[in-house]
């Protein structure tokens, strides 16, 4: 253990002015959001102020350890541990929790530190009677402490105020040491710059192997300090490094002292140049309108009517949390840190982003996306083809320019065939291509990630498909889910090949896009695990999980037999029919919803009969009535999930949210439509939730859904009109929307025909 102790005389700080204009929008959008949905239940959100796909992510942190601490808060905990600047939102897995800052008052605890419980030493019990969180604001009372904490932020750097009582012994603690379930500190260091500035830079492996975090900190206080290190012996036996800053200071009855953070993953000056070019002064109220003001904007892109202040609060929600990430990565510099963990100097105005959980995301945020913010998409998938060439290959998973081979599936191809398919991509179409075709192909050479990561980054199952033309259940794990995906993600890729004129890659892939026939056994109805031999997988039950270790991912065969979303028509035909396609249909939302297995999947949530709305490989199954002529069933099921699966609550969401995509469900259908394939533009017609909905597109058009008789009970579309021509079928094509428009759906509480498409 190390202690050292110095005082400093207060300093002269530059500051650096900058100019900040702001779009004013007339309605308040963000007074409608509660960022504490998702909090609570499986959501795995957190609370704390951010700005639309910002780089830091200041929150408080309630618990430690747990599936239930991804995100660092759970409402249901009692006391804070801290307000650290990195977060991930909605995820099922843990990482980031970097950088955190607990003000105290009195004596500092923090030696007895014991890693099995969820709280630190230093830890402080508060009420949310005494917490705010609207959108770019976060305030709590810390009640060990008498302390009102307040944060907000900028893309790139966070402002915290702390309302501190009468005392000769307030401070800070600096916690390095601390993370989100607790990571492996690789190496962790401090520089104390003057009696105001600290600085320090921390690496740690853990869901990133290699992720590194530098920051800058900036107090309005001169302090005294000390520097603890020590190490701890674990509950596994393993020695922990602790590593904290000790700030005392004397305050005023209610002094307020602030405190501005910048982050960097390039180096402490990126972290604060970051700081001193959007947090110059100490106004720590114009940060906070800003970033309302910003958050304003964004939500202003969908304007919906409705008297029911809870599905406002729902919906605007909602769309908030489609825009906490992916989260910006590039300096304001400039700089970033590649996915070859090697330093870049970038464009700022053309900035490289981090946090793409496609497995996720592809469904429907990026769909959104690409109705209310085409450009936005376009950068996204900019930075996808800028990871593919520095790393090797696109990235499943990236976390913090890592890669992190999680999930399954090579999505960003979707991504791409989706913006190509609607007319709005700005990348080159044959780099995308080619770089869609390598994520395809079985070929370990050249990727640069962890030794641990390439199997699953570059499964066994990618060789399997393109060479026996299945994937044995007995050679790869989640072995159908990968197939069925693999199946998609090639008829991506062969819109992409016809797209470049490669007709004859065109067809091969077409055909890999056939290749979920081979799964479908008809004497049960389910698709299901065919092992090497040829032979299905024994014992078989459609309701058996055993997570990431069967032939499913986070999900059994009663949800993952209907992932065919490029060939409807052909699974339908595979299944004997429509009737008895509709059939099958039917049994999913009726069947008892218990499950088997020794190690259920905690994904598994939402339940109505075995569709699990609560994870994604559900999502677009209840629109598949659509293609099957019973178009009032997915009008009546859509209807249910508003009413059991999202809530005005912190444990309003059935899951995971996920980055976005739990969210972004909720928004394309309560408009009135979801996209069932990405890469074919096309949207199935649901049930409508609002009385009006005005999305405002690019370019000053606007499309606007208008539903008349709606009242709760009237869940059926009677009539719908597009543009005053009255529509016949239950799907309408991205053009129509993107050319700005109207629609008008009449509803009714009965089943009618409307929509039914059978052929004659």
């Amino acid at each position: 253990m190390t202690m050292n102790k110095f005082l400093f005389m207060p300093l002269l700080a530059f500051v650096l002015c900058t100019c900040n204009t702001t779009k004013i929008t007339e309605t308040d959008y963000a007074s409608m959001v509660n960022p504490f949905i998702g909090t609570g239940g499986h959501g795995h959100t957190f609370p704390g102020p951010v700005v639309p796909n910002g780089m830091i992510q200041p929150s408080p942190d309630t618990r430690i350890d747990g599936w239930d601490a991804c995100s660092g808060y759970y409402y249901e905990d009692s006391s804070i541990n801290g307000f650290s600047h990195t977060h991930v939102s909605g995820t099922g897995c843990a990482d980031y929790g970097d950088i955190l800052i607990m003000p105290t008052v009195g004596e500092q605890v923090y030696k007895n530190q014991d890693f099995s419980s969820q709280s630190l030493p230093y830890a402080s019990s508060f009420s949310h009677e005494n917490e705010v969180a609207v959108p770019g604001y976060y305030s709590v009372i810390l009640d060990r402490y008498s302390v009102k904490a307040e944060l907000s932020a900028t893309k790139r750097a966070a402002i915290h105020r702390y309302t501190f009582p009468e005392s000769t012994e307030s401070g800070f603690i600096v916690d390095m040491d601390y993370s989100i379930q607790r990571q492996d500190n690789l190496d962790m260091h401090i520089d104390v710059l003057s009696d105001t500035e600290l600085c320090g830079y921390k690496l740690t492996k853990y869901w990133a192997f290699d992720q590194r975090i530098c920051f800058y900190a900036k107090f309005s206080k001169p302090f005294s300090y000390e520097i603890y290190t020590d190490t701890l012996t674990d509950s596994k036996g393993k020695q922990q490094a602790l590593y904290k800053a000790l700030l005392k200071f004397d305050t005023k009855k209610d002094e307020q002292v602030f405190v501005k953070v910048g982050i960097s993953a390039v180096d402490v000056d990126g972290a604060k140049k970051n700081v001193e070019a959007e947090i110059p002064e100490w106004d720590f109220d114009k940060v906070k309108t800003d970033a309302y003001q910003a958050w304003n904007n964004y939500l202003s892109k969908i304007n919906i009517k409705t008297d029911n202040a809870d599905d406002k609060a729902i919906f605007y929600t909602a769309l908030y949390h489609t825009a906490i990430s992916p989260n910006l990565f590039t300096d304001v510099d400039g700089r970033y840190l590649g996915m070859d963990l090697q330093i870049h100097q970038g464009n700022p105005e053309k900035p490289v982003y981090t946090i793409f959980s496609l497995w996720d995301t592809f469904r429907a945020l990026h769909p959104l996306l690409s109705i209310i913010d085409p450009d936005l998409n376009n950068d996204f998938i900019a930075s996808l083809l800028l990871k593919h060439k520095e790393g090797g290959i696109f990235p499943m998973w990236d976390l913090a320019s890592n890669y992190t081979g999680t999930m399954i599936g090579y999505h960003a191809v979707s991504l791409i065939a989706d913006a190509y398919t609607k007319g709005y991509a700005k990348f080159d179409i044959k780099e995308a291509y080619e770089a869609c075709l390598r994520a395809a192909e079985y070929d370990t050479t050249g990727i640069k990630c962890p030794d641990l990561v390439l199997p699953c980054l570059m499964p066994n199952a990618k060789y399997y498909k393109n060479t026996l033309g299945y994937v044995p259940c007995d050679k790869d794990h989640e072995s159908v889910a990968k197939a069925l995906e693999y199946a998609y993600n090639d008829y991506c890729i062969s819109v992409m090949a016809e797209a470049n004129y490669d007709f004859k890659n065109a067809e091969k892939y077409k055909e890999y896009s056939k290749a979920y026939q081979i799964y479908f056994d008809k004497s049960t109805g389910f698709m299901r695990g065919l092992d090497s031999k040829g032979k299905w997988r024994t014992p078989f039950s459609p309701r058996a999980s055993n997570h990431r270790n069967d032939d499913y991912c986070e999900g059994t065969a009663w949800q993952w037999t209907w992932f065919v979303p490029h060939d409807v028509k052909g699974l339908i035909e595979l299944m004997g029919g429509k009737t008895k396609f509709t059939e099958k249909l039917d049994s999913l939302f009726t069947a008892d919803s218990s499950l088997e297995g020794e190690l259920v999947s905690a994904d598994i949530t939402g339940l109505i009969g075995q569709y699990a709305h609560g994870n994604e490989p559900s999502h677009h199954i209840i629109h598949l009535y659509n293609y099957a002529d019973q178009p009032w069933k997915t009008q009546e099921l859509v209807d249910s999930v508003f009413r059991s699966q999202y809530h005005n609550a912190p444990d309003g969401l059935s899951g995971n949210e996920d980055c976005g995509q739990m969210s972004a469900w909720y928004i394309m259908n309560s408009i009135g439509f979801y996209q069932v394939c990405p890469g074919k533009p096309v949207y199935s017609i649901g049930r409508p939730l609002f009385d009006e909905v005005i999305i405002n597109l690019p370019g000053n058009k606007k499309f606007t859904v208008k539903t008349i008789n709606n009242r709760k009970e009237n869940r059926y579309i009677e009539k719908a009109v597009l543009n005053g021509v009255i529509l016949e079928k239950p799907f309408i094509n991205h053009k129509d929307i993107m050319n700005g428009g109207i629609i008008e759906f009449t509803m009714t509480d009965k089943p009618t025909q409307w929509g039914y498409i059978a052929e004659n």
